[in-house]
């Protein structure tokens, strides 16, 4: 994993070396997150082709690691927003799968009662603050997210996710400009899966180290191994610890990959079959872990077919919920409408 950039007080990112192990109860707990990240997913994308679930959706599988670490870092209150790659995040924050998988076939007992869909659910309860649609504009919203924290005089941070594609917006620098001047609590999450829609970052980006995207003003970054659960919520922990004592943004680029396309309309003829195989096999997070377990034997294979049974059982309740919950009401129509004053 690549070494801190030397910029800020963070630190040293963490190595393969010298990563903290979990406990056999963290171990448990990141892989069953994961998976239900996972089999959530995979079953929104069948849902997708039986047409049960219209429009955009953008599925996680994959990147598992990279939310699941964070949240290990976080404590409640914190509060979480993101872009329109944003299920697995709902998930690990706890918010209900039924819930989730509702609002994807636009349902009453979804989250935004059926009108929202894939990019566009929210959580008050859980401090999740969407799933936007819109590239980068959730990245000011996020700092929005950290000033009222610093006004309120309170100890949260804001945890502001975006995409690789999202980094080269105009947007997003005057919010870093913004963030670091007033030196506001929050982390900017860089999702690096290497593709925007279709272009590899090879193509689109002028520097492809992401974490050195805030150097002009002053905001410290670094990389992380993005598919490695215990190395996010190592960094996580530390950059946290570090923005929550006042010494303003932070930016982690996260390395992670998708293996799926951009959306479930994108056949993702841009890269071979090979790449993407070849990453399941060396770096899949779910699989890292299950490996580890097993070789240290912190874990048997029973206990992970339990593990595996109780998640399959909530995605396939979710999933009955969604397809069999009543559409809204029409008179949804006229809710939550803002009229000029």
């Amino acid at each position: 994993m690549p070494a801190d950039t030397g910029r800020g007080n963070g630190g040293a990112a963490a190595t393969r070396a010298n990563i903290p192990p979990f406990t056999p109860e963290q171990e448990r707990a990141a892989y069953r997150e994961m998976l239900l990240i996972r089999r959530f997913e995979e079953r929104a994308g069948q849902l997708y082709g039986m047409g049960f679930i219209g429009g955009f959706c953008h599925l996680y599988i994959g990147q598992e690691a990279v939310v699941v670490g964070m949240q290990m870092a976080i404590k409640p209150g914190d509060q979480v927003i993101t872009t329109y790659r944003d299920h697995g995040h709902m998930l690990a924050i706890g918010m209900d799968p039924k819930g989730v998988m509702a609002e994807l076939t636009g349902r009453q007992g979804g989250y935004s009662r059926g009108k929202g869909g894939s990019m566009h659910m929210f959580s008050k309860e859980k401090a999740f603050y969407g799933g936007h649609g819109i590239v980068g504009a959730n990245v000011p919203l996020g700092a929005g997210l950290a000033f009222a924290n610093k006004y309120r005089g309170n100890d949260h941070i804001c945890l502001t996710y975006f995409g690789d594609g999202a980094a080269n917006q105009g947007q997003v620098y005057e919010t870093f400009n913004m963030a670091k001047l007033w030196k506001l609590p929050v982390i900017f999450i860089i999702e690096n899966n290497r593709y925007a829609m279709g272009t590899s970052i090879d193509r689109a980006a002028a520097t492809t180290d992401f974490s050195h995207r805030g150097a002009s003003f002053d905001i410290p970054g670094e990389q992380v191994d993005g598919m490695d659960v215990r190395a996010v919520k190592a960094v996580g922990e530390r950059v946290v610890k570090w923005v929550r004592e006042g010494n303003g943004p932070y930016i982690l680029e996260m390395l992670t990959y998708r293996y799926r396309g951009h959306s479930m309309s994108d056949p993702a003829k841009y890269r071979t079959r090979e790449e993407v195989d070849k990453v399941r096999e060396l770096q899949d997070p779910i699989e890292q872990v299950r490996a580890r377990v097993l070789r240290e034997k912190t874990m048997s294979e029973d206990e992970l077919k339990v593990i595996d049974g109780e998640v399959r059982q909530i995605v396939t309740a979710a999933a009955e919920f969604a397809q069999n919950d009543p559409e809204p009401d029409p008179k949804e129509l006229w809710t939550d409408v803002l009229l000029p004053g």
